[in-house]
């Protein structure tokens, strides 16, 4: 007797939604509206709770069907519209990167186009992408080419992608470059995932982070230079706050 065939990625993507749709919590899904300015739609899941389930999912799909066919799942999942369902298919996929080659790295680079918040787009970025950059000098040139789109998620992949690089003391000359092409951008979350990545990259390397900080602080948005600052001392964060001839401002730090 022939074994029965696999269900179609699709078949698993449908049921994975239907268990999101029927274990939220409605209350919850309201508290998670104020973390974003438009609306989103959402299940009500909590980050723990996802990922627990996401973690059993990924083990049973791995065992009977492989990785190719997880990867076909994530992929089904992250074209939906519900916030968990994207950020669902990125933790199926979380702490494998060191498994994906170029392949993978395309198709996360596709997800991008299919971005809708901040928090799908983090998901997929920091914890799919960044690693992958930061581990293979290859995919260096993708984040230049996201910083002169003029998509503001695809501006944001630009500078998140480098987190990971930035805790590892990589890649330094990218990131002043990734930098210098986005400083111009009015666009809060472009600004807000540049700072980000300076506030990491102060953690990391805060000799040379404050010295390139303040040879752009004139012409730099003050909230990526304040995220920046968040982690450095307090002298230190003012030096960098004071715009050039006129006294350091501890308001500026707090504001």
């Amino acid at each position: 007797m022939n074994p029965k065939p696999p269900k179609p990625p699709a078949y698993i993507a449908t049921h994975i939604r239907t268990v999101l749709k029927t274990g939220g919590s409605a209350p919850h899904s309201e508290d998670v509206q104020r973390f974003f300015k438009h609306e989103v739609k959402s299940r009500g899941w909590r980050t723990a709770e996802l990922r627990k389930v996401a973690k059993r999912f990924r083990r049973r799909i791995q065992a009977e069907s492989g990785q190719a066919y997880l990867l076909d799942v994530a992929d089904q999942l992250f074209r939906g519209d519900v916030l968990e369902e994207k950020v669902f298919a990125v933790m199926l996929l979380e702490g494998m990167t060191g498994e994906f080659g170029s392949a993978e790295f395309k198709l996360f680079e596709s997800w991008l186009d299919r971005i809708t918040s901040w928090a799908d787009h983090d998901g997929l970025v920091h914890e799919l992408i960044g690693p992958m950059i930061a581990a293979d000098n290859a995919y260096l040139g993708r984040p230049l080419r996201w910083a002169k789109k003029k998509s503001t998620w695809h501006q944001r992949a630009a500078a998140v992608s480098l987190i990971h690089s930035t805790r590892q003391r990589k890649n330094f000359v990218h990131i002043r470059h990734i930098t210098e092409l986005l400083l111009a951008s009015d666009d809060d979350m472009v600004q807000k995932g540049l700072g980000w990545l300076w506030r990491e990259a102060a953690k990391a390397n805060p000799e040379q982070t404050v010295a390139y900080l303040l040879t752009i602080r004139d012409r730099t948005p003050r909230r990526v230079l304040r995220t920046a600052c968040e982690t450095l001392p307090a002298a230190t964060g003012q030096r960098v706050l004071a715009k050039k001839g006129t006294r350091n401002s501890a308001a500026d730090l707090q504001g």
